[in-house]
């Protein structure tokens, strides 16, 4: 039985103690395209990929939110690593509510194993014999050259007229798809997030998995992964590990604006920028964003676990406020490093300024599809004045 407040004491530590090895690394991951092997072994060593993972194959089977404190450490010091680690770790919680069968499949050799995504439901799919046979390409797969499985989304033809169509995630080794190297962009360039192909293939039933089971919080690995935090809605995690990891960006960002700020004095006019009331008052702003998404991001997985542990559902309106929740957080941390960023004059636009990657990095975590906070807030919005739920990923 692990001790686990020993647990994550030490995975906290673990996380304080990389953030400035990472901030070393952010050039040579921008470089690469990539993470450096030696941050994924990092991660491994630290224990942080097996958060989430249940203890059936060496996983801790901690909380949530001991999951994200640690992302958003991380991301104090690289973003892209935090987004890497947010990912694929969450993916080690999402196999665990897949049929045991698919779990043998990845982690019986070695449970350290790691699966990257492509959630977009852009495959081709036909129904045969015991399964499907899947075809595509997907975009954005984070990660994807340091795991050896990847998650693929499609959706399923109904079997008869009229049926609903079936969203699916469809879980593929190494040997059934090829990665495309073209993640050339200009931000969260260590994330290697490049393109999926996949030439018909053959997928087992069993490595597939519902999303309409993880809306209703009853998958087929909940009868071997007992533990409530399997009983979580699988759209309330996934979308927290693209969202988060910018809290911790603007930490790091933060940071770095105060250092440099503290003994800056003005070229042209020779005044101390700690006594500009413009560059106290960004410092004071972006202080009050980071605490209150985290208050939010905190409060609301407290909210989840506890239902969760109570064997008692979210209501339909708190899985959408949630979202929009989550979905707002890189809008508010944009809008606070814009002005972290004018504050630090000419300076901040050389690439190797300290608070200039945090500022590509962020505003490129906002364009991710579940970070646009508008489709989520018109829908909280609507269903708060009596209109029709139009989000089913809650």
């Amino acid at each position: 039985m692990i001790d686990k407040d020993q647990i994550r004491q030490e995975l906290h530590q673990r996380a304080r103690e990389l953030v400035p090895v990472l901030g070393e690394r952010t050039a040579e991951a921008a470089r690469l395209g990539k993470l450096p092997q030696a941050t994924i072994d990092d991660f491994q060593a630290a224990g942080f990929f097996r958060i989430l993972q249940p203890a059936r194959y060496g996983g801790y089977e901690l909380e949530p939110r001991d999951f994200f404190e640690v992302q958003m450490t991380l991301a104090e010091g690289c973003m892209s690593s935090a987004w890497v680690l947010g990912v694929v770790a969450i993916h080690n919680w999402q196999l665990a509510l897949f049929d045991d069968r698919a779990q043998k499949d990845v982690w019986s050799e070695d449970d350290s194993t790691l699966i990257s995504s492509s959630y977009m439901p852009v495959g081709k799919v036909t129904r045969v014999k015991d399964g499907f046979r899947l075809s595509g390409r997907w975009g954005f797969s984070s990660g994807s050259k340091h795991c050896d499985w990847v998650f693929l989304g499609a959706i399923v033809p109904p079997e008869k007229e009229g049926d609903a169509p079936d969203y699916r995630t469809f879980l593929l080794p190494r040997a059934d798809y090829e990665i495309v190297d073209n993640w050339n962009v200009m931000g969260l360039e260590g994330t290697g997030s490049n393109d999926i192909v996949v030439d018909d293939v053959f997928v087992p039933d069993y490595r597939t998995h519902r999303s309409i089971d993880g809306f209703n919080q009853d998958s087929p690995g909940n009868a071997v992964n007992t533990a409530p935090l399997f009983r979580l809605p699988f759209g309330q995690i996934f979308v927290r590990a693209v969202s988060s990891s910018a809290i911790g960006a603007l930490q790091g960002a933060l940071n770095e604006y105060l250092a440099f700020n503290r003994e800056r004095v003005g070229v042209n006019d020779g005044r101390r920028t700690v006594l500009d009331p413009s560059a106290q008052m960004v410092a004071a702003e972006a202080t009050a964003v980071i605490d209150e998404c985290k208050t939010v991001l905190f409060r609301n997985f407290d909210l989840m676990v506890a239902r969760a542990n109570a064997g008692q559902p979210l209501t339909l309106e708190e899985r959408i406020k949630m979202r929009f929740d989550s979905a707002v957080v890189p809008e508010k941390c944009v809008q606070a490093i814009i002005k972290l960023f004018k504050c630090c004059g000419a300076m901040a636009i050389r690439n190797d300024h300290p608070i200039n990657r945090h500022f590509r990095d962020i505003l490129a975590g906002r364009v991710h599809v579940a970070n646009g906070p508008d489709k989520y807030g018109r829908n909280l919005g609507g269903v708060l004045m009596g209109q029709d739920n139009t989000d089913f990923f809650l």
